[in-house]
């Protein structure tokens, strides 16, 4: 069993800035992919971006040039820096990680609120 912890939660005024992190209970290289989701109210959870173990990085459209993910193995965490923030990235944001054995586990949500 893994255990996430996710900082927050946040709030931010349009434009603005904010960086979530993830804790995992076991080291950083027993994952070969960790990423972020969101979910809105009303939404259905989407990908926000996820990062390899080969250190490639997807990102969904709405978070590219804005967004930017990253692992550190060592200190078992994985990162997102959000940058131009918009009210509708206003959402409850999971940590997500997917072990070699190809068992996931989320995190508990922590709340991103981007409103002036």
């Amino acid at each position: 069993q893994v255990q996430l912890v996710e900082s927050g939660p946040g709030l931010v005024q349009p434009g603005g800035s904010l960086s979530l992190s993830c804790a995992a209970s076991k080291s950083g290289s027993s994952f070969f992919l960790l990423g972020w989701y969101r979910q809105a109210p009303g939404q259905e959870r989407e990908l926000v971006a996820h990062i390899r173990s080969t250190g490639s990085a997807i990102y969904a459209d709405s978070a590219k040039g804005r967004f930017t993910i990253s692992r550190d193995n060592a200190k078992n965490t994985v990162s997102l820096q959000m940058n131009s923030l918009r009210p509708e990235d206003t959402a409850v944001y999971y940590c997500y990680v997917c072990d070699w054995g190809g068992h996931d586990y989320w995190g508990q949500g922590t709340q991103v609120t981007v409103s002036s």
